[in-house]
């Protein structure tokens, strides 16, 4: 929205920082100054310390980490494939078709994750499927959570594409592998590097279903935070919360920089 008068302008801006400001960056805000505070007495803390990072470079809370930039970065691949392949294949079926795989992909949303914790908890606790207390079931989770949305984005891309190109490529003897590697693909590479963003960050902070399948070798970040703070460690469990905050927010930087370089190609 253009907001072209002073008047205007200003009451813009005072609305973004009476509205943003408390509802978005300021939670944020406490939970920094609450993972470097030793004492909080009143409304800010009153003695502060870096004591609580100490331990974010090693032992558990290290692994932590390692383990939720590894269950991301598993499950945002595995749905990128998924999802966007499912997407691409959905351009030449029919109307009820698409509409049936819309639903399908879209049914992990339409229920609390918990429920399909549970459901995989369920299905793969007997032979021949037996992935119940694996790394295989948390991975497994966290991609048909995150599914639907590289479904989603890539599917609205595919759906702003010219035709003509595709066409042009065929036109002159392009088999369709050619034109959708060489064309197609490179297309949608702005959409597919956002929707790994999107996956990315919604797997690293995945708890509820995670909570109920994770093994006891393998705990992601948020489990501990949880943990760190039902104990009664508020202050260890923000300066957790800020570094699953910092890593999501690396990773985002880097995609977003890799889809800006792929949109001037």
């Amino acid at each position: 929205m253009l907001v072209h008068s002073r008047a205007a302008r200003l009451a813009h801006w005072t609305l973004f920082l009476l509205l943003v400001v408390p509802i978005f960056a300021l939670p944020l805000l406490m939970v920094v100054g609450a993972s470097f505070a030793d004492r909080w007495d009143g409304a800010l803390p009153s003695a502060f310390t870096a004591a609580h990072y100490a331990d974010l470079g090693r032992g558990q809370s290290l692994d932590a980490l390692t383990t939720s930039l590894t269950t991301a970065l598993v499950a945002g691949l595995a749905a990128l494939v998924v999802g966007g392949w499912a997407a691409l294949a959905a351009r030449g079926t029919g109307r009820r078709f698409r509409q049936l795989l819309d639903g399908l992909f879209m049914l992990p949303l339409a229920v609390p994750s918990v429920v399909v914790g549970l459901a995989l908890l369920v299905a793969f606790s007997k032979p021949p499927l037996l992935l119940n207390g694996t790394t295989t079931i948390v991975l497994l989770a966290h991609t048909v959570l995150v599914t639907s949305f590289a479904y989603q984005s890539v599917r609205a891309a595919i759906g702003r594409l010219d035709p003509a190109l595709e066409q042009s490529a065929a036109g002159l003897g392009a088999p369709p592998a050619q034109v959708l590697r060489r064309v197609t693909l490179p297309l949608l590479l702005p959409s597919l590097t956002a929707a790994f963003g999107l996956c990315f960050a919604l797997s690293m902070g995945e708890l509820s279903a995670t909570m109920m399948l994770y093994p006891p070798d393998w705990l992601p970040l948020p489990v501990r935070i949880f943990a760190a703070t039902d104990r009664g460690a508020l202050f260890t469990g923000a300066a957790l919360a800020v570094a699953l905050i910092a890593s999501t927010l690396v990773v985002l930087a880097a995609t977003a920089r890799l889809r800006t370089r792929a949109s001037y190609r």
